[in-house]
């Protein structure tokens, strides 16, 4: 019998129930050590997009497939950059490893926030707003000055990021909260008519499907990932001004091309906009309107693509007052009160492992693959969106139901693992956790290091 939870996301997007039997969840929470059913709801992300992806393989006219996610592989997978090893030896460390701007720290008034300065842009911006010194001690005496709002304000005004912490009930209450209690954990809105455009036959469910990554650092880069998986053609975007750490690279470009373009320049605006002529997808990731001043809204694109899928990705929503603020996954879960019920308001630490992050990405894949199931159907332009504080949400209303200590941990993957050849060295990393009878997710291009291809598509 397929799982009452999946059915209520595949409703919630608007795809047909699969058959009983058709889709397989083995396994249960908890995997990761939180109170929160982690792994399940990765699993239930993925395994819908199992059942999208083999709608758009059967309108290909391939024949009805079976699925499988194991909920241990689903809870790996939201630790998956930390289990990367390069050339036998670990990964390149993660800019919050060991920062003290990224943290959390305790005010005045005895309220905690979370900052996070974990780039460089991000650190220099937070250490104006405090003015001291980059060092544990400094921080925690300058915050240790400030009232809790008051300093998520502050940090907010300046455009940077960092968030008080936040029970459930405090963040249900908030008018941001409150913004996000009736949206769904992806929404997948209509922009505007276009004719459909029906899949011709193929060997896989998205072969020849163009998409436009303008995201990282991890939720839209986990997002074109999974759609890669499927047979997608994902061209990742970066600007050369913009620092990508290379943990991250090596966990979420699995099967992409990867080309630099600066749109300080005004060549390259135009050469983004050509690529976009001739996509079908277009994925960012961005502070909510930064594209959109640059003349690549989703209102914009559409009428330069008609039929163009337009994915977009935050932290804290796309509605509400906070819809502009920048965000992070430590963020998402300090105001969403997975923090708190994880651990309390008296000793914060966040659930270990960014489940916001990866999770949102399967769900915006997800919402993805569903527009194009639509638009071979029907026609028209979409705008895709989700965001990690949409995801923190469905965590809370899953659990708390778990004790920590009885999770089973990951202490060993190596049977979730593969080994890639890439031009940066061998890589081992996870395999894609979904399992599909007829066509089997996997990518076929390595890890490349940023910039290596030039800015059109294959």
């Amino acid at each position: 019998m397929t799982d009452a939870r999946l059915l209520e996301l595949l409703n919630e997007v608007g795809l047909p129930a699969p058959e009983d039997g058709a889709v397989t969840i083995e396994g249960q929470d908890p995997v990761v050590a939180t109170a929160f059913p982690v792994g399940e709801a990765a699993a239930l992300a993925l395994a819908a997009c199992g059942v999208a992806s083999d709608a758009l393989w059967q309108l290909r006219g391939g024949r009805p497939q079976r699925s499988r996610v194991s909920v241990r592989h689903a809870a790996a997978s939201l630790c998956s950059h930390s289990i990367l090893q390069l050339n036998g030896g670990p990964a390149p460390p993660s800019p919050a490893a060991g920062n003290p701007l990224v943290d959390y720290y305790r005010c005045r008034d005895g309220r905690w926030v979370h900052l996070h300065g974990g780039l460089p842009n991000l650190a220099e911006g937070t250490l104006k707003v405090l003015g001291c010194a980059n060092e544990r001690e400094a921080v925690a005496a300058t915050v240790a000055r400030w009232d809790g709002p008051a300093l998520e304000n502050a940090l907010a005004e300046a455009r940077q990021c960092g968030a008080l912490l936040r029970t459930a009930e405090e963040w249900a209450a908030h008018p941001q909260g409150q913004a996000l209690a009736e949206v769904p954990r992806v929404e997948i809105v209509k922009l505007g008519d276009s004719d459909p455009e029906p899949l011709p036959a193929a060997d896989r469910p998205l072969r020849g499907v163009r998409v436009l990554d303008l995201t990282r650092i991890l939720a839209g880069p986990a997002c074109a990932r999974t759609l890669a998986e499927h047979g997608a053609d994902v061209l990742h975007i970066a600007s050369p001004n913009l620092p990508n750490p290379p943990r991250f690279i090596l966990d979420t470009g699995h099967g992409k091309l990867s080309a630099h373009l600066d749109l300080e320049q005004p060549a390259a605006v135009e050469q983004l906009r050509g690529l976009v002529r001739e996509t079908d997808v277009f994925s960012e990731g961005y502070r909510s309107g930064s594209l959109a001043r640059r003349g690549f809204g989703p209102d914009e694109l559409v009428k330069l693509r008609p039929g163009l899928i337009y994915v977009a990705i935050n932290c804290y929503g796309h509605t509400g007052p906070w819809e502009g603020r920048p965000g992070w996954e430590q963020l998402a879960q300090t105001v969403t009160g997975l923090t708190a019920t994880h651990s309390s308001m008296d000793r914060p630490v966040r659930i270990p492992a960014p489940v916001c992050d990866y999770t949102t990405g399967y769900l915006a894949a997800l919402g993805t693959m569903v527009a194009l199931w639509r638009r071979a159907h029907a026609g028209g332009s979409y705008l895709v969106r989700a965001s990690l504080c949409q995801t923190g949400m469905w965590l809370h209303r899953l659990g708390p139901i778990f004790d920590p200590a009885a999770a089973r941990g990951l202490e060993s993957v190596d049977d979730l693992c593969t080994e890639t050849q890439t031009p940066l060295g061998r890589l081992k990393h996870l395999r894609p956790a979904l399992e599909m009878s007829e066509t089997p997710p996997r990518w076929e291009r390595p890890v490349v290091p940023l910039g290596t291809h030039p800015p059109v598509w294959p």
